[in-house]
């Protein structure tokens, strides 16, 4: 019933190449039979769960790209960080409107597409970026993204921590860095807080990309002097515009 419910409302957007599978298994053998430009999948299943699926996606040589969408009835965090940080496309609720599973197809067209997303009056390739999540695969997401910017994937590095990140600050030039929030060891909080205040670049764009809810950590974030925030999962097009508007200020 419930798949029924989605391949209705994805034809109603316009698409009609879409296979049903009913377990993750499945999923995972289906794209190595058929590879898809986008896989949805509710948090439950009957042999793993939607997390399980998307990791081994991730962690999959030939479909680690493949964008990923959830849809579940589940609130809490815990359930739903690990799908964030593994950089989903969209987390629709059920019921879903048309309105949001557009939204989540737009992200997919951006993340299979970037052409368009190329930085206004930037020689992208000389960019220099520094990538901050203890996540691996949130990185892999984020560095993508960039990429798909024109930023060379040899102009970006990656710090698993604050702490990590603010080494790399002191002795590498970077024109922006992209950080979590919740982070062990030094969070993104203190990592802005260490660059404004005891860096040497301490006017270093700093774009927040979190999961974080919290409002007044975020806003001790802002107080502290971070650039933007965005939350996850994000828009590719949302960070294009928050890099261009700090890169070109």
């Amino acid at each position: 019933m419930q798949r029924r419910v989605i391949i209705a409302a994805l034809q109603n957007a316009g698409l009609i190449n879409i296979t049903e599978v009913e377990t993750g298994s499945a999923a995972l053998q289906q794209l190595d039979e058929s590879p898809s430009d986008l896989v949805i999948s509710s948090l439950y299943l009957p042999d793993m769960t939607g997390t399980e699926l998307v990791h081994q996606i991730r962690n999959s040589s030939a479909h680690s790209d493949t964008a990923f969408m959830l849809i579940s009835s589940e609130t809490r965090f815990r359930y739903l960080d690990p799908i964030r940080q593994a950089g989903a496309v969209g987390i629709l609720p059920k019921p879903f409107s048309q309105d949001e599973l557009q939204i989540a197809l737009t992200t997919t067209l951006d993340v299979i597409d970037t052409e368009h997303l190329s930085l206004e009056e930037q020689n992208s390739s000389t960019l220099r970026v520094l990538v901050v999540d203890d996540s691996s695969m949130a990185r892999k997401h984020v560095s993508r993204i960039l990429t798909g910017m024109d930023i060379l994937p040899e102009n970006i590095d990656h710090a698993i921590n604050g702490q990590e990140a603010l080494e790399l600050v002191n002795k590498n030039y970077y024109d922006f860095v992209v950080s979590d929030y919740n982070m062990p060891v030094m969070d993104g909080g203190e990592l802005v807080d260490q660059i404004r205040n005891a860096s040497n670049q301490s006017s270093i764009p700093v774009l927040m990309i979190t999961s974080e809810t919290d409002h007044n950590r975020l806003a001790a974030v802002q107080q502290a002097g971070v650039s933007a925030i965005c939350d996850k999962p994000f828009e590719p097009s949302t960070i294009h515009r928050l890099i261009n508007s700090f890169l070109s200020a």
